[in-house]
């Protein structure tokens, strides 16, 4: 069961653990180097290319096995309008050309606006792209990574990381 192998560690050494494995994954080190020289406000890679590259790196399989696109937040409040935000996607889809997989690009300032119409009830307005992966709908695939200011990895993972390093999927909310 060495796959199991952070399971129940303390939070900081599966911290160190889950930064190192999705840092070494080629896919996802290549969207997060190019996501930082986007420099979109607030930014973080989420979700399933991190989770699921984790799980990979620990059962053997090949790097960007399972992944399906990789997922890019962003917060900017100061234009709300579709407008904005489809200009700011379709600056992302040239930069991230090349990359194996398409890069999914949303701006959490806005997400209080579409979601209602799209999955029939209400959302809340999030303060930043940190707050909106504390809504996602499993804690196991709340997590995301950017780079900080000094270009260090930062870890978003409002539900700790357990939950990923037991292969567990757990309900939120």
């Amino acid at each position: 069961m060495s796959h199991l192998r952070y399971a129940g560690l303390p939070f900081e050494e599966q911290r160190e653990a889950f930064l190192a494995i999705v840092s070494a994954d080629p896919l996802v080190g290549d969207a997060l180097t190019r996501a930082r020289a986007l420099a979109l406000p607030d930014w973080l890679v989420v979700s399933g290319a991190l989770y699921n590259s984790v799980w990979n790196h620990l059962t053997g399989k090949p790097p960007g096995y399972g992944i399906k696109d990789v997922d890019l937040f962003y917060f900017d409040d100061s234009d709300l309008s579709y407008e904005a935000e489809d200009a700011v996607i379709r600056r992302a889809a040239a930069h991230f050309e090349g990359l194996p997989l398409p890069v999914e690009v949303r701006n959490q300032a806005r997400v209080h606006l579409w979601y209602p119409v799209k999955f029939g009830r209400e959302c809340p307005r999030y303060a930043s792209s940190s707050e909106s992966v504390s809504y996602f709908a499993s804690k196991t695939h709340a997590v995301g990574v950017r780079y900080d200011a000094d270009g260090a990895l930062e870890l978003v993972a409002p539900f700790g990381l357990d939950d990923v390093f037991s292969f567990r999927i757990t309900p939120n909310r």
